[in-house]
């Protein structure tokens, strides 16, 4: 299929596709005309990828996890993680989710100082 059939399948739009693939993530076959041809199996990493993006992971973070996408997406449609994928997608997410919080923390903290000194000088808040 065409980029745009294959970024609808995948709830994205060609651009993202086109990113995707500078990034790394994707290789979609070529025509002899040149233009990109998607198979299902690529519309399968595809919405993996934008699951994993919107789960709070990075473009890093899914290019480190590449080749355990590669693995994980078989032929037939199913996901086959095996013991060893599944630990280093956990690792990645754990990861993950203690930057977020360290994040959440720092901003917390902006936020009461700013508070505190808009308080202070403008009686409010």
């Amino acid at each position: 299929m065409r980029i745009g059939d294959a970024a609808a399948a995948a709830g994205l739009t060609p651009r993202a596709l086109r990113y995707y693939e500078q990034q790394g993530l994707l290789m979609p076959g070529r025509a002899p005309s040149g233009h990109r041809e998607y198979e299902s199996q690529d519309v399968r990493r595809l919405r993996t990828v934008r699951e994993l993006l919107e789960a709070g992971l990075t473009i890093a973070d899914v290019r480190s996890l590449a080749h355990v996408l590669e693995g994980a997406l078989s032929t037939d449609g199913h996901e086959d993680e095996g013991e060893a994928e599944h630990c280093e997608i956990g690792e990645v997410s754990m990861r993950r989710l203690a930057e977020l919080d360290e994040r959440i923390e720092r901003l917390t903290r902006l936020r009461e100082k700013l508070a505190s000194r808009i308080a202070d000088r403008f009686g409010f808040v």
